[in-house]
């Protein structure tokens, strides 16, 4: 558990976690990336405003699904119902998303493989939490920028960022603040359980900036520059 109190992430405060089967063993700490939230949040939402609210909610949901890999210790989820959608894809169960972990269903892509430099297809949960965990040393905050609508449909604008403090795959860290805003529909039922959530994004707004440093194998480079989409995210 954190060592500081735990603010933002209700369910990690409740004694029903005990019994939580953790995907690596013990409950996650937060102190870290909640200090950089803190420092740099848009917004201060008050105690009980929709919008606290819903980034509690949201960063719940995240919690869960970047730390829990039993169906029976969800609690955000109407299991019966959830699921999970990138830009539109194919909804994916929540017995998909757990397996594939918190990153890879966010970073999904129809582009040809040769133009994957991060291929989530390819990523296990672990691999992915190593990759990204090493290069986002003071973790990725997330920001809750604006809700449009309140339940059952819940519509929002958030931000995710994170500093570029160690490499990421054979690319160097540049220090730089990596960040990229995006909507999200969240569907809930009466008792606020999330029957299906919808993300959009571009993915490449965030790959494209981890591929800036200098290339550590000399592949880098060629794969930005031979790469339609991720040319353009510079």
């Amino acid at each position: 558990m954190a060592s500081g109190e735990e603010k933002y992430r209700s369910l990690l405060r409740g004694d029903e976690e005990k019994n939580t089967k953790w995907r690596y063993g013990v409950p996650p700490n937060y102190d870290v990336v909640n200090k950089l939230f803190e420092e740099e949040r848009t917004n201060v939402w008050p105690v009980g405003s929709l919008e606290e609210r819903v980034q509690s909610l949201v960063k719940n949901f995240e919690m869960e699904m970047f730390h829990k890999i039993s169906r029976n210790d969800f609690r955000t989820l109407d299991l019966d119902k959830y699921t999970f959608s990138l830009n539109g894809r194919k909804p994916l169960a929540v017995e998909e998303v757990s397996k594939l972990g918190g990153y890879n269903p966010f970073l999904q892509t129809s582009l040809p493989e040769e133009y994957r430099y991060y291929n989530a297809a390819k990523e296990t949960a672990e691999s992915s939490h190593r990759t990204f965990s090493a290069t986002f040393l003071r973790g990725f905050a997330l920001e809750i920028i604006q809700v449009y609508s309140g339940p059952p449909n819940i519509v929002f604008k958030f931000r995710h960022w994170g500093y570029m403090e160690g490499p990421f795959k054979s690319h160097a860290p540049t220090g730089e603040r990596i960040e990229f805003y995006g909507v999200a529909i969240f569907k809930v039922n009466e008792k606020d359980k999330i029957e299906g959530v919808e993300f959009f994004f571009d993915p490449a707004e965030l790959l494209g900036k981890l591929l800036k440093g200098p290339s550590l194998d000399g592949l880098v480079e060629k794969a930005v520059s031979s790469c339609p989409v991720l040319r353009s995210t510079g």
